[in-house]
């Protein structure tokens, strides 16, 4: 499948090429709010190849119409104790968020994110659950990492708007024929295993208050080795969406509106982390 085929469409980290095909088809508008009064665009400069970890995934920009979410380079690297997932985008990362519309049910929320080939289970969901993927995030209509107060104003319910970390379990939506994704629902009477910094929603979402940054057109999310139990290896993708929270919070409570665009075309995962 060619990165036309689903740059701007739904569906975020696929599980299988069947998935990405069916959803493929299907394109769901987002509101945003751009905060500079337009994306930057100016070029990315080039990054050299890291040969213990492989080059990363590089992009050829213009695939997204949206700047801030036009992927040009998605890597994977470990710097000491820590593994940076990074994404470089053409305009200027971070400078659209979702538009407020007041309320929970019905909300968008704006993503970075980068699927792996590491089981769910690595950082304590429920092993063989769906496809792992770490995300930043900004959801301004609420707030789901109650540990933290992101915004320094001693509360930890009102930042949701401020770009922070997640990791979700991706799974298909199986409400909606199109093949989408949705984040894996936590139904009545199940009791999956959880990470420990779960916010208490019921999907298979995770708060891990991993440091995040945007800085010109950079996205970083510093990861501690051992939260990933060191592993020797896994590979990646990269991918920038919208999702939405259900109107009626039902199942599915969150699922993948709208993809802007996808790192390597395919989401075939192909750039690899080597310890």
């Amino acid at each position: 499948m060619t990165r036309s085929a689903l740059s701007r469409r739904v569906v975020v980290p696929a599980v299988t090429g069947a998935v990405v095909a069916a959803a493929a088809a299907v394109a769901i508008g987002t509101t945003v709010t751009d905060h500079d009064g337009g994306p930057a665009t100016e070029p990315v400069a080039a990054v050299a190849p890291d040969h213990h970890h492989g080059p990363g995934i590089t992009s050829a920009p213009g695939d997204a119409e949206l700047a801030p979410f036009d992927l040009v380079k998605t890597s994977v690297r470990r710097q000491g104790d820590t593994v940076v997932f990074t994404e470089q985008v053409r305009g200027r990362a971070g400078a659209i968020t979702p538009t407020p519309v007041g309320e929970f049910g019905g909300s968008s929320v704006l993503s970075y994110v980068w699927p792996v080939s590491l089981d769910a289970s690595t950082v304590g969901f429920t092993e063989d659950s769906g496809t792992l993927a770490l995300a930043a995030t900004s959801h301004p209509d609420f707030d789901d990492t109650p540990l933290v107060d992101e915004n320094g104003n001693g509360r930890k319910d009102d930042d949701g708007g401020l770009w922070h970390a997640h990791w979700v379990v991706l799974v298909p939506d199986t409400t909606r024929p199109d093949g989408a994704l949705k984040v894996r629902d936590i139904l009545p009477g199940e009791t999956p295993a959880l990470p420990a910094t779960w916010p208490g929603a019921p999907i298979y979402i995770d708060s891990p208050s991993y440091p995040t940054t945007l800085t010109g057109q950079t996205v970083r999310i510093a990861v501690p080795m051992r939260a990933l139990g060191f592993p020797e290896w896994f590979s990646y993708d990269g991918v920038t969406a919208a999702l939405k929270v259900h109107a009626d919070l039902h199942d599915p409570l969150l699922r993948v509106e709208n993809v802007f665009d996808v790192a390597s075309g395919d989401l075939s995962l192909p750039g690899r982390f080597r310890k």
